[in-house]
């Protein structure tokens, strides 16, 4: 069943190629196009005029030297026409072709500036992107865990939405969280979590001690780089920590949407028994931190995501069904599971996403490796 999306790709790429083959050709095409009719076409309607047209359409794709070729093309045609009709007015149009020439090689040449600096833009952007959001394990400890990310702007790396995941000596512990707003003050605030909790994952033996060291993490952020468009900065997040060797996993949940777990098919969605400030709020309504204890055993399967995915609208307005969703899923690994989720959130909005998305699947698998089996799949 691999095989199948595989080839729908190489054929979707190959149709795609040609497409852009046909495209980057158009300006020879428009330029003999322009010649013929000019010679099947009365005099009176002086079609030659429009040669200067062909070079302005390689400036929009072509580099600065087949612009200038097609220029000379362009005007020998012009001159090969004047032999034959000698009242075309030819050295008006041919002053045009060369003026127009010139000023396309021009346009083309800032335009692959720009090419070349929108590239390595997006190079500072990717490599931000590795850093920040930087790919999780496909298995930590024990624990099965797979990640998805989506940005709401086409051309953006990185968003508002974090999330990381570490090894600790407590066990397995897990953030999600979404920063309200969205530009690069977003991602500011993101990221001083994110390198906040790096840290404080591995440090604190309390769930209660990571989430006020990302407190105090985010207050100071907003005090060092205060976002004029929004009256208070806060965050929602979810902590998680799977201990070793334990049947449970323990949640904080800061006014983020609730996880859901899947245990025999069955889907539980996991409320907070008591809310617990979102952060850089603490302080407008209390910093008490409600930690949950839930059952996790060998088989059961843990969706943390942003609201993100819930807010996700199709066209009548309606949100996406993630808990009926989450329900109709069978058995499947985490990959599989946030491939199904990001194809279906993108097949229900019509293959446009308002908002950021993040989503991190968890799995405890049936039965548990051996520590030589490790060694085999990860050699040194």
């Amino acid at each position: 069943m691999r095989f199948v999306p595989t080839l729908r790709r190489l054929r979707r790429r190959r149709q795609r190629g040609g497409r852009r083959d046909a495209v980057r050709l158009s300006p020879v095409f428009l330029t003999f196009l322009i010649t013929a009719l000019a010679f099947a076409t009365p005099r009176e309607i002086a079609i030659s005029r429009l040669l200067p047209a062909a070079p302005a359409l390689a400036a929009s794709m072509w580099p600065v030297l087949p612009t200038i070729l097609l220029g000379t093309g362009c005007l020998l045609a012009m001159l090969g026409l004047s032999l034959v009709y000698t009242d075309l007015g030819t050295p008006y149009t041919s002053a045009a072709i060369v003026a127009v020439t010139l000023a396309a090689a021009y346009a083309s040449h800032v335009r692959l500036r720009r090419e070349e600096a929108l590239i390595q833009i997006r190079l500072v952007a990717d490599t931000a992107q590795k850093v920040l959001m930087r790919p999780l394990p496909s298995r930590l400890e024990d624990i099965e865990i797979e990640s998805l990310y989506v940005a709401a702007q086409a051309q953006a790396r990185i968003g508002g939405d974090f999330y990381e995941a570490a090894a600790t000596p407590y066990g397995v512990r897990l953030l999600l969280g979404d920063v309200r707003g969205k530009g690069l003050s977003a991602v500011g605030a993101a990221s001083a979590l994110i390198s906040c909790f790096r840290e404080a994952a591995h440090d604190e033996p309390d769930l209660r001690g990571v989430i006020q060291r990302l407190e105090t993490s985010i207050i100071r952020h907003s005090a060092a780089f205060p976002a004029q468009d929004l009256p208070e900065r806060f965050a929602t997040a979810l902590l998680a920590e799977i201990p070793r060797g334990g049947g449970n996993v323990r949640l904080l949940n800061c006014g983020h949407p609730p996880p859901l777990l899947v245990r025999h098919e069955r889907m539980r969605v996991l409320e907070p028994t008591a809310p617990s400030p979102p952060l850089n709020l603490a302080k407008l309504i209390g910093d008490r931190y409600c930690i949950d204890t839930v059952a996790f055993a060998p088989g059961d399967q843990l969706l943390l995501y942003t609201d993100g995915v819930t807010e996700t609208r199709d066209r009548s307005g309606d949100f996406f069904p993630l808990q009926d969703w989450m329900r109709g899923q069978g058995p499947a690994s985490p990959p599989g599971l946030l491939n199904r989720l990001h194809r279906d959130l993108l097949r229900f909005s019509g293959g446009r996403l308002d908002d950021d998305i993040a989503a991190l699947a968890v799995r405890r698998p049936d039965v548990v490796r051996r520590p030589e089996h490790r060694a085999l799949e990860h050699p040194a």
